[in-house]
C-alpha cells in the first residue's frame, strides 16, 4: 500500500470525526511517513512500519471523546420580554427576599461562632482570674474560701480548653462551606458567561 491509498483508506475510516479532526491525523500520518522516506525506506515500506491502517482508524476511534451537539441556544419572544418586564416587581422583590434570608443566615452562623469564641475567652479569663484571687485569699488567711476559689478557677481553665477545639472545628466548618459555596457561585457565573459568549 502506498501513501496515498494509506491516507485514503484512513480517511474513511474515520468518517465519524469532525473534519477537522479528520484533517489532523491525516497530516500526522502523511509527516509520519514522510519523516520515514528521509530516512530511506520506500513508500511501502513507510506505510508498512506505521502499521494497520484499520488498527489506527480504530484506536483513534476510541481514544477521541464524543462531543454533544451544540444546542442552538432560545431566543426570547417579544411577549416573553414584556412578560419579564411587568412581572419583576414581583419576582424581583421575591429574589431579594430571598437572597436577604440566604444573607441573614449567614451572619446569624458566623454570630454564633463569635458568641462561642466570646464564651472562651470569658472561661480563660474567669480562670486566669479565680487563679490569682483564689491564691490572694489563701495568702490572707481564707484558705478555704481561697481553695475553692482557685478549684473553680481550674474548673473554668479546663472548660476552656474544650470550648477552645470545639471553636476551633466550628470555625474551621464554617470557613470551609463558605469557601465551597464561593467557589460554586463562581463556577455557575463562569459557567452562564462561556454560554452567553458560546
Amino acid at each position: 500500500m502506498n501513501k496515498n491509498d494509506f491516507l485514503r483508506q484512513l480517511e474513511n475510516d474515520l468518517c465519524g470525526l469532525p473534519r477537522e479532526d479528520i484533517q489532523e491525523r491525516i497530516n500526522f500520518y502523511s509527516e509520519m511517513i514522510d519523516d520515514y522516506i528521509e530516512e530511506g525506506l520506500s513508500e511501502e515500506a513507510a506505510v508498512q512500519r506505521i502499521g494497520d491502517v484499520k488498527e489506527i482508524a480504530a484506536q483513534i476511534l476510541a481514544d477521541t471523546p464524543i462531543s454533544a451537539p451544540d444546542t442552538p441556544r432560545k431566543k426570547r419572544s417579544t411577549g416573553q420580554i414584556v412578560l419579564i418586564i411587568l412581572g419583576s416587581p414581583i419576582w424581583l422583590s421575591l429574589a431579594i427576599a430571598a437572597l436577604a434570608v440566604v444573607f441573614s443566615l449567614y451572619v446569624s452562623a458566623w454570630a454564633v461562632i463569635v458568641s462561642l469564641w466570646s464564651v472562651f475567652v470569658s472561661l480563660i479569663s474567669c480562670g486566669f482570674a479565680g487563679l490569682l484571687y483564689g491564691i490572694g485569699l489563701a495568702v490572707s488567711g481564707f484558705a478555704i474560701p481561697g481553695i475553692a476559689m482557685v478549684g473553680a478557677a481550674l474548673v473554668c481553665g479546663g472548660l476552656s480548653v474544650f470550648t477552645f477545639y470545639g471553636c476551633k472545628a466550628v470555625t474551621k466548618g464554617a470557613a470551609m462551606l463558605t469557601k465551597k459555596t464561593a467557589l460554586a457561585i463562581a463556577n455557575r457565573l463562569k459557567k452562564k458567561e462561556e454560554v452567553r459568549n458560546a
